[in-house]
Parts: structure tokens; sequence; C-alpha cells
């Protein structure tokens, strides 16, 4: 079990950008990941880091607009979104320990609460 508690979401307009955070406890994990999920559409994936590492990895629709961080000593996971479109609108959520399989990014069993996130066009 990984506990996480998300917070920084909130309304932009396109072109800004927020920054998210993901404060995890717990078990021990060795990557921390974003996905997100708009109204009426399947989850999806949209970043990840490795916690030895720190290797990282995104999705084609976010790579050069978004940077995700970590900061080990406060077990920290953080998603710098830069260049926000409105189709970036969703609700933004932290997981523990995705996995990849096949071109695809599945989450972990540990989410975060989910944090909404809002761009006006």
């Amino acid at each position: 079990q990984v506990q996480l508690v998300e917070s920084g979401g909130g309304l932009v307009q396109a072109g800004g950008s927020l920054r998210l955070s993901c404060a995890a406890s717990g078990r021990a994990f060795s990557a921390m990941g974003w996905f997100r999920q708009a109204p009426g559409k399947e989850r999806e994936f949209v970043a990840a880091v490795n916690w030895s590492n720190g290797r990282t990895f995104y999705a084609d629709s976010v790579k050069g607009r978004f940077t995700i961080s970590k900061d080990n000593t406060k077990n920290t996971v953080y998603l710098r979104m830069n260049s926000l479109k409105p189709e970036d609108t969703a609700v933004y959520y932290c997981n523990a320990d995705p996995s990849y399989y096949s071109g695809t990014y599945y989450g972990g069993d540990s989410w975060g609460q989910g944090t909404q996130v809002t761009v006006s066009s």
C-alpha cells in the first residue's frame, strides 16, 4: 500500500502553466507516474519516473511540454505542465509503480485522489 496525496490543480488559460505535486507514504516503490482522465474517456498515461535512476517516460501528446521530476528526500513527485491546451483538461492522478507492456502503460494498485486541471481557450 502506498498513500498518495495530490495538489496543484486549477484553472488556467491556454498557453499557461501548472505544477502538480504528489506526496507518497507507506511501502517502498520503484517508480511513480501520472495518468489523466477526461469526462467520458479512458484513463491515459501521461508521464513516469524511475525512483532509483531518474529515467523519465512521456506520452507523445505531452513530450516537450510536460516535465516529471522527483524529490527522494520528500518522497514527492512533480509534474510541471507548460503550454497547456484545452485538450489537457482532465482529472490528473498520481500512481505508484506503473507497468509497461507492448507499448502501453498500465497503472499500479495505488492511486491518488485526483486533482482537476481545466484549461480554457
